[in-house]
């Protein structure tokens, strides 16, 4: 067990320094699009690159996925209004700012406890805009038409999950949930809205409390093929 602790080790360092090297000689060292960068600037330094920045820089990069950025902030940083958050990242504006949510299907028939099946699975995670009201009911229905109506629309029923259920589900812990690297493959549900915003690069969880990840809109959804809703007003 200690000589695949150090492996483990290892691997993390060689990921973390390929991953410094990558970002000193790319193009989208200095921008990965016209609003967004990889420095840190509120505190002046570049931060070492963390493993969970490593890992998912990693993940992205061999799905074809090519323009993304991560960024540290503050800690304090959801004490902050959308408009300061907005500024700290380069974001074109709050509504490039979005959050992953767990949900769990609670009225799932008894043999549905996992997510094998994707059209009809127990928990979803939806990507939605900070700036919009999440409808879990249009969820609900596009769910129902999903399955073709063969099953009672009764028998869905989201619910955002526990902090403690997202955290086992997805490896993140509140504020630092994202859908890209999650423990459990959960189906990914997209705002319709998002897939509009121009440019065409949001902001979302990094893995981290403080760490956020900047994607190009087109890439995240061929590689998360996520499902498409209108959920939210």
């Amino acid at each position: 067990m200690e000589a695949l602790a150090e492996l483990e080790k290892i691997q993390t360092q060689i990921l973390q320094r390929i991953t410094q090297l990558e970002l000193s000689i790319s193009p989208q060292a200095q921008t990965t699009s016209p609003s967004t960068t990889v420095q840190d600037k509120h505190s002046g330094n570049s931060p070492d690159v963390s493993s969970t920045e490593a890992r998912l820089s990693s993940i992205l990069r061999s799905n074809g996925v090519k323009d993304f950025a991560f960024k540290r902030v503050p800690s304090d940083y959801y004490d902050w209004p959308l408009e300061a958050r907005r500024d700290v990242l380069s974001a074109p504006s709050i509504h490039h700012l979005c959050k992953s949510i767990v949900l769990v299907n609670t009225q799932a028939p008894s043999n549905i406890t996992d997510c094998s099946d994707r059209n009809n699975s127990k928990y979803y995670v939806v990507v939605v805009q900070y700036t919009a009201r999440f409808n879990a009911e249009t969820v609900k229905n596009f769910l129902y038409s999903l399955n073709n109506g063969k099953i009672a629309k009764k028998k869905f029923n989201l619910r955002l999950a526990s902090e403690d259920l997202s955290a086992n589900l997805t490896g993140y812990e509140h504020n630092g949930v994202t859908c890209i690297g999650m423990s459990t493959e959960i189906p990914v549900i997209l705002d319709e809205a998002i897939g509009k915003l121009d440019p065409d690069f949001f902001w979302l969880g990094g893995g981290e409390i403080d760490l956020k990840l900047g994607i190009k809109t087109s890439q995240f959804i061929d590689f998360v093929k996520p499902f498409i809703v209108n959920c939210s007003s």
